[in-house]
């Protein structure tokens, strides 16, 4: 039996109707340490139990191997959710521990062909260019993905860490449904021109990591201390050494407001985050990424908690004080191009 216990949204003018929180899957089997499948299994179903329908994941999370694993959840539910993956990096044979940028149409077509195959789907119902090659124009990309559409496989496009002027390109040659970018407590920059021009267009905003990978909700305090040596965080200079001491101390006002709700630091950060779409007057999805049902079941609740404005003027400060980028190279995102 299901409790469908979210609302929904619409990713874009055209796209599919979706709970207001997705899930993002990446965790389940790539970058953030030991990884426990059964529980993760567990964490799929209790998700859609709850409301959430939409899915994320990527080729490149664990070089495929994050699709196949969610491809026996995707067959069992097909009509239930919706599957968002991506293309754009590019792993060398001889070194897997490299991403190259490709938005070349054969790369396109042999990755989504691959996608396809590993999902076991005939269809991917939202395909995002991960990350945005400037060498290659825009609007030729997009109408590669175009062209998908019109082919049959893939039902709606998306684009991820693209400025506002890049959307706005995109746009002019075919509709995109969802922008996915970094949005958090910790990370605002796409607010000064991506945000505005989704508004405009009518595009729906999928926040990643609106947990800030897990620092805002206090689990770890220092990546290099905390985490295990294979997680991807501990390459992320706002996670270590004296920025992670800086910015440990940012979570302060998150307490007092957690405290007064009842709530853990992560149902704040995240009612935050599901609290942009009033803010901003647009569709906003975001997808924390757990492993955990009893995760899901406290994020999910977060949808539920409204900060006052006192509370919401009391946490505008932090995006502002935080020490350190949230990658060592910036120049592959939107904040690097704008």
């Amino acid at each position: 039996m299901t409790d469908h216990t979210l609302p929904t949204a619409r990713l874009g003018d055209g796209g599919p109707e979706v709970g207001v929180q997705g899930l993002g899957c990446m965790g389940m089997s790539f970058a953030y340490g030991p990884t426990d499948a059964d529980a993760s299994r567990a964490t799929l179903e209790r998700a859609l139990e709850l409301g959430v329908t939409l899915y994320d994941t990527a080729d490149a999370y664990g070089a495929g191997e994050n699709e196949r694993f969610l491809s026996p959840f995707f067959k069992a539910h097909r009509d239930e959710v919706v599957i968002a993956t991506k293309f754009a990096l590019s792993i060398p044979p001889d070194d897997p521990t490299k991403r190259i940028i490709r938005n070349d149409e054969p790369y396109i077509r042999q990755a989504v062909e691959a996608s396809l195959r590993r999902l076991d789907v005939d269809v991917i119902d939202l395909y995002y260019m991960h990350r945005r090659d400037p060498a290659v124009p825009i609007e030729e990309t997009v109408a590669v993905m175009a062209d998908l559409v019109r082919e049959g496989k893939v039902k709606h496009l998306g684009l991820s860490e693209v400025t506002g002027d890049e959307l706005r390109a995109a746009q002019g040659v075919h509709p995109i449904a969802a922008v996915q970018s970094e949005w958090s407590l910790f990370s605002r920059d796409i607010e000064a021109g991506v945000v505005p021009a989704a508004r405009e267009l009518g595009v729906a905003l999928v926040p990643y990591s609106p947990l800030g990978r897990g620092f805002l909700t206090g689990s770890f305090a220092d990546a290099e201390k905390d985490l295990t040596a294979g997680d991807f965080r501990r390459q992320q200079p706002r996670f270590t050494g004296d920025n992670a001491t800086a910015n440990a101390a940012l979570l302060a006002p998150v307490r007092t407001v957690a405290e007064a709700h009842g709530a853990t630091l992560g149902q704040i950060a995240l009612a935050w985050a599901q609290q942009r779409a009033r803010v901003h007057g647009l569709p906003v999805i975001p997808i924390p990424s757990t492993r955990k049902p009893a995760r899901v079941e406290e994020n999910t609740a977060a949808t539920r908690i409204v900060l006052t404005e006192e509370e919401l003027s009391l946490l505008e400060p932090i995006a502002g004080k935080v020490a350190g980028d949230r990658y060592a190279d910036m120049t592959f995102t939107s904040a690097g191009r704008e």
